[in-house]
């Protein structure tokens, strides 16, 4: 007669039961801990960045603070310049060095004057503000200069105001 084993395949089944399901409670411990770890570096993460943008926009606030404070100083030098050119009984010469200042300090921040008279219109230099027929010209040249344009270096500050002529037909 064949001996009973059934208990004891049982019992094996039992212990690696058991066994399976002390693993996945460790995985699950594990994965538990490593996301803890993960949560935790994502807050620390995101707190830096808040400091980051808190510090940025601080900076940039200063920033904006000086170059107003900046420009408000030249303006308040060239404003005293021209109340005395104003108080002296002979402006000219106080408007002439008013004039220089001013010049001096367009040219110290990059700013150029663009000379158009008589060259050809560029639409993204100039603004037409009229258009004269005229036989001894050539099509598209600037007669005159309304208002000045300049650049900022290589970009447009503000375009040119011109006329521009047309060749009769």
């Amino acid at each position: 007669m064949p001996t009973k084993k059934p208990s004891s395949t049982k019992k094996n089944t039992q212990e690696t039961a058991h066994d399976a399901l002390k693993k996945l409670e460790e995985e699950n411990t594990r994965l538990q801990q490593e996301l803890t770890e993960k949560n935790d570096k994502y807050l620390r993460t995101l707190a830096d960045f808040q400091n980051y943008q808190k510090r940025m926009e601080k900076e940039h606030s200063t920033q904006k603070e000086e170059t107003k404070k900046k420009y408000l100083l030249e303006l308040l030098d060239l404003t005293e310049l021209l109340k005395k050119a104003y108080e002296d009984p002979d402006p000219k010469p106080g408007l002439k060095l008013l004039l220089e200042n001013i010049d001096k300090f367009l040219q110290k921040e990059g700013i150029t004057y663009i000379d158009c008279k008589g060259k050809p219109f560029d639409y993204q230099l100039h603004n037409a503000v009229s258009t004269i027929e005229q036989s001894d010209c050539v099509d598209g040249t600037i007669l005159d200069e309304i208002k000045k344009g300049y650049l900022v270096g290589e970009k447009l500050l503000r375009p040119a105001h011109v006329i521009v002529a047309k060749k009769k037909q």
